[in-house]
Parts: structure tokens; sequence; C-alpha cells
């Protein structure tokens, strides 16, 4: 085919293949069999590798495309992507609408516009000429960042607009569909691998990996819920441009008139009934002035604005048997008990454990080991239990002792209640000493390495009040840490930047870095090559842990208390929002693995925990003391003196620091 026949050729086929992608993946209809268009993608391809000059961003071939990425870079919102704030009854709503009446000058709203709230991760994308040339994640809302790559496999975002404007910025949900996520988990239970949480970390956990193919290979939607350039004088205008232009939308959208606010109210109530049969996750209806000049007028208030709000549904209830209670020390040296229960579906999630908050509440409910309990999920998020059903109690199940209980799982601490305090402390340590310590451990060498984050740094941050959690640190303001006495603008600087590097781990190296007790590189290795991303590891079951050879019956417990700590998933949940969240293990094949090594003695080309860990990513074991299992001891020099005595006694192998350079090398 000459070059002229192919350009009319390659044009014919875009057209017609992103007629197909908008009619299957918008508006859910199908003009041809998924095998004709496969034939016509496939033909596409061909003609572009005869052709490369003739390959333009907006062609179909050009969804997945290039290298796996080194991170992620940031970037600056032109207008913030906020939150919502959330009201939970009609009376709360009629307040908030009360309350805005009486800062608009003529005292009047006159429409309402409602949304399904979408559960998914907020993105925002953007045109220049017609063309699709970015995507950046919320991020706090002022900084995301740039998942271009990823966000352009999602087959129902158009990479070409036809529109007269010059710039657009549309914003929405990325999502997975609930049928789809029940396939993606009958596939993982067909390979035997761990299944999946929930389809909203699945689809967060997707945009942020580093190779584009993870995400293409996962049933991501793009559901836009705004139009931000150019703008309209209303949402329901929004609404109505971004579908002409080829956007989906969850179809549900309504306008209300202010005296129209019962039908609102009754709306609600239906949605609440028939949302089980969506096709997508919902904990909620947004509610907007329509008027965007009334809307924007009203402004922000910290990171929610005046002019919407998000009503929460009902939470849902199941029944489910406590099968443990074990305590988590959370950051501040607070102990938290947490019910581990039989796995149990509440509102689209499945739940294995609720907070208990502390002894008081387990005494008030008399929940105990073995009750059967309704657990609900407050505000659709939080699992907690609501009653115990105490006919269905087994026989001789005694009340659960806390005091007991803390010194059975925590036989090395001391605990106390503070006078006038309900929540039993770790004894003789403050929580700023705590957190100090949680920090340094986060950025060791043998965690995620953070340059400059030492000991007296971290004092320094902690103190000055920059810094209350692990997740501050990437909330850190160069001028800020720059007017303290230890800073400069370059170290400031320097700081900020080795904190930003840090946030896309090895999974191994995070799981380290939480401070898990009893987990320490080792266990946390163990763990990455197992659940092979931190969504699965979250919603792993006791079983799913001790079905792992070095993970015994206590260190179960503690991860699965630690990853139960309400405190805990929301650090998680913060940090994922900041952008923060290890890259999945990938499933090469490790040529040490089987093989256990032990590191003794001072090495000449790199410390001893770099040693290990050249190791443990090769797939071998790093232990501390020589068993008949030992594979080989590593020894450097000024060796410990009785692991070389046991080695020769049980005839182990012993290797210089030569003979292991060339091992790492060669393999």
């Amino acid at each position: 085919m000459k070059k002229n026949e192919a350009e009319a050729r390659i044009a014919k086929l875009r057209e017609l293949i992103n007629d197909y992608r908008y009619h299957y993946h918008v508006l859910d209809e199908s003009i041809m069999s998924e095998a004709a268009a496969d034939s016509l993608k496939h033909e596409l391809s061909l003609l572009e590798e005869e052709y490369p000059d003739l390959i333009t961003p907006d062609s179909p071939t050009q969804r997945v495309a290039g290298r796996p990425l080194d991170k992620f870079t940031k970037v600056r919102h032109e207008k913030r992507m906020i939150s919502l704030a959330d009201v939970f009854s009609e009376e709360e709503i009629r307040e908030w609408i009360i309350r805005n009446e009486k800062l608009i000058p003529d005292g009047k709203i006159h429409e309402f516009f409602t949304d399904i709230k979408m559960d998914g991760l907020a993105c925002s994308l953007k045109y220049k000429d017609g063309l699709f040339v970015q995507a950046v994640t919320r991020g706090d809302g002022l900084v995301g960042e740039d998942v271009t790559l990823n966000v352009k496999t999602i087959q129902n975002i158009p990479l070409k607009l036809d529109t007269g404007f010059s710039e657009v910025e549309v914003r929405g949900e990325i999502v997975i569909f609930k049928k789809d996520f029940a396939e993606l988990n009958r596939e993982q239970r067909k390979k035997g691998e761990v299944e999946f949480a929930n389809p909203r970390n699945l689809a967060a956990g997707s945009i942020r990996q580093l190779d584009a193919r993870i995400a293409a290979a996962r049933p991501l939607r793009f559901i836009a819920y705004d139009l931000v350039v150019p703008d309209t004088p209303t949402w329901h205008e929004a609404y109505e441009t971004l579908r002409r232009l080829g956007f989906q939308t969850s179809n549900e959208d309504k306008v209300f008139a202010k005296n129209e606010m019962q039908q609102m109210f009754h709306y609600i109530q239906e949605l609440d009934e028939y949302r089980k049969g969506l096709k997508f996750n919902t904990d909620g209806m947004v509610i907007k002035i329509n008027d965007r000049a009334i809307y924007d007028r009203l402004g922000i208030v910290g990171k929610t604005p005046r002019g919407a709000v998000a009503f929460k549904f009902p939470a849902e209830e199941s029944t489910t048997k406590v099968r443990d209670i074990v305590i988590s020390i959370g950051r501040t040296g607070a102990a938290t008990p947490v019910a581990i229960l039989d796995p149990v579906n509440v509102a689209g999630t499945t739940v294995r454990h609720a907070s208990l908050h502390n002894a008081d509440e387990i005494k008030r409910l008399d929940v105990r080991i073995g009750d059967t309990v309704i657990i609900y999920k407050a505000g659709d998020i939080i699992p907690q239990i609501k009653e115990v059903l105490t006919p269905l109690r087994p026989d001789n199940v005694e009340p659960f002792d806390y005091v007991k209980a803390l010194k059975k799982q925590y036989p090395d601490l001391e605990f106390e209640r503070p006078v006038g305090e309900v929540v039993y402390r770790v004894k003789g340590e403050s929580s700023d000493f705590i957190l100090k310590r949680a920090i340094e451990y986060y950025a060791s060498k043998s965690a995620l390495n953070i340059e400059g984050l030492g000991e007296k740094n971290v004092v320094a941050l902690v103190d000055a009040g920059l810094v209350s959690s692990i997740a501050d640190l990437y909330r850190l303001d160069v001028d800020d840490v720059a007017k303290l006495e230890r800073f400069g603008e370059v170290s400031a600087q320097n700081l900020v930047n080795a904190i930003q590097l840090s946030k896309t781990p090895a999974l191994a190296k995070f799981i380290t870095a939480l401070g898990i007790r009893h987990v320490g590189a080792q266990t946390a290795t163990s763990l990455a090559r197992k659940f092979k991303d931190l969504d699965k590891l979250v919603a792993a079951t006791e079983d799913d842990l001790l079905a792992i050879p070095d993970i015994g019956e206590v260190v179960a417990e503690a991860i699965m208390a630690w990853f139960s700590d309400e405190e805990n998933i929301e650090l998680l949940n913060e940090l994922r929002e900041l952008g923060v969240w290890p890259m999945e293990e990938n499933n090469k094949e490790l040529p040490l693995e089987g093989q256990s090594y032990i590191v003794t003695g001072t090495l000449s080309s790199m410390g001893r925990e770099e040693a290990e860990d050249r190791l443990r990513e090769l797939g071998a074991v790093v232990t501390s003391s020589v068993t008949k299992n030992t594979t080989a001891l590593i020894v450097g020099e000024k060796p410990g003196k009785s692991k070389i005595e046991k080695a020769e006694k049980l005839g182990i192998k012993q290797i210089h620091e030569s003979e292991f350079l060339d091992l790492i090398s060669s393999e």
C-alpha cells in the first residue's frame, strides 16, 4: 500500500475504532464484535509500524506506550481539587441551605444539582487544542502527580475531543465496576492468588503503578463529574457539555428547584434503596448549588466548598463472629483493641475486623471471643460492632480481660491508664517520643533510607510542630523548614527532595518502614513476595499469614492488629492521597530463592544492611543465627567468632567478600 493510501486507510480505521470505543466503553453498547474490533486495531498497528511518521498522539494504538517510569512528577493544580463535607440527615441538609442563604446577598438559592457520589480515585484530565495531554491525581488538593501514561490506557477516555475550545479540563473518578471487580477476583482464585480487597483500592493502586502495562490490564473507567475549563453557568450544563464531548457520567444526575426539596429528599431515599443494583460502588449523593457563580462566590472553608455537601447513606449491617480480640499499639503509644471477625460483606466491601476503641467500650458491649455480633459501617467507611447477640453466645465463654490480654500480647511492655482517660498507653514514654522514634525508623537505612532525616532533624521537625504524623513529612514546605535553627535554604530543599523521592518505594521496604511489631526486613520481604501489593496484605486473613513459613501465631497477630487499627488505616489512606504508595512486587524468578545466608563482620564494598538487602532482592532468606539450614556464611573483616565456630561445626560453607560480590553480580 502506498503512503497516501495508507494515510487515508489509517484515518478511516481510527475513526471506526474510536466510534466502537465510545459506544462500547461509554454508552455500554456494541456496534461490532470484540473480535472484529481487535482485527481493526491489529490492521492499524501494522500500518503505523510500516509508516511510523503517520502515528499521532490520539491514535488508539497509543493508549499503552513507553517503558516504566522511574517516578511520578508533581504537578500543581491551577484550580484546587476539593473534597466535600459529609451530612447524614435531612435536617443537616436544611441547616446547610440556611447557612448558605445568609451568605448570599439576595438570600436566594434557586436550584440544586445532585449526582451519585462515586467511590474511586479523583483525577483531572487536561486537553490542549483537542488532544489529551495530561492526567493529574488529586494529591493534597493543591499538588497532585502526573499519571498520564496510566490514565491514557483507560478505554472510555477520549484521546481527542471534537471541540473548538483551545483548553479543556475535566475532573472525575477512576473506578472499577462491580462486575469487572468480581471477574478479576474469580481469576485470582483460579490462579490461587490472594483476592483484591475492594474496587476503590484496586483502582487507586493501578493508577499508582510506574508501569502503565499494569493499569492497562485492569478494567478501569473514568466517570466525569466536573468541567473546570471551559466554564459553564450551571452544574447541569457542565454535565451536558461533558456528555457531548464524549465523556461517561454516572447518568444519575438531576436538578431540583428550591420548592422541590421534598422531592429531592424522596429521591435520596429511592437511591439508597436501588444503589445495590448500580454498576459501581457508592456511599452517598452529592448535592450542589446548581448556579456556579453562587457556588464560587460562597468559597471554600478549609478543604471543603460551602456550596456542596455529600449526603452519606445509612450504614448497612450484617452479622458475623468474633474470632479474636487483638490490641494494636498506635503511633502515640495508645493501646487500641480490635475485633478479628469472620469475613463478611458490608456496604459492598469485605469486613474482617472492627475497632473496639477502648476497654470501656468492650465492657459496655460485653463483647467476647466467640460471640456473634451485628456489624455496621459508620459513615459507610469504618466497621463498628453495633450489638452482641448474647442468645447465640457459646457456653463457657468468659468476659474479655483487657489487662490480662495486654500482658499476654506485650509481655515486654508496661501500660498505664492516665487519670481521666479511657485509653491505656505505653508507660513512661510520651506520644512525641514515640512519634519521633517511628519517623526515625521510617526514614532509616533498613526502611526507606531518607537522606537527612536522622534523629536530630526529626526532633527539630516534631518540636517545631511541622510534623505530627508520618504523612506530614510529605507536606513539608521548604520555606518552613528553612526557618528552623538546623537548616538553611539549601539543606531544607535537599531534605524535602529526599522525602519526595521516597514516595514509591519497594513494597518490602515500605512494610518494614511501617514499624509493625515483630516485622523486620526479612519478614517484610516474605510478606511482599506472598501478597505482591499492599492492598492484598491489608486484606489478608490470619490463615493467609500463617501460610507463610517464617510467620507464626505471634507475628500474624501483630500484623493483623496493625492493619486492623483505625488510626493506621487512616495513615495509609492519607499517604495514598499524598501519592505515597509502594510499587507492586514483580513476579520475576529469584535465583537465590530457597537459600539462607548470614553476613558477619565488616565488608569493605558495602554496609551489612546493603549486603543483606541485595541478598533478599535475589530471593534469599537472611538470618542472624547459624543453623543446619544455612546455605553459607558471608565473612567480612572481624567476623563473629561464635558464628564461625558454629559454621565449621555444622559444615556450613564460608564465603569471603570477593566470592559474595561474584555471587550477587552473576545473579
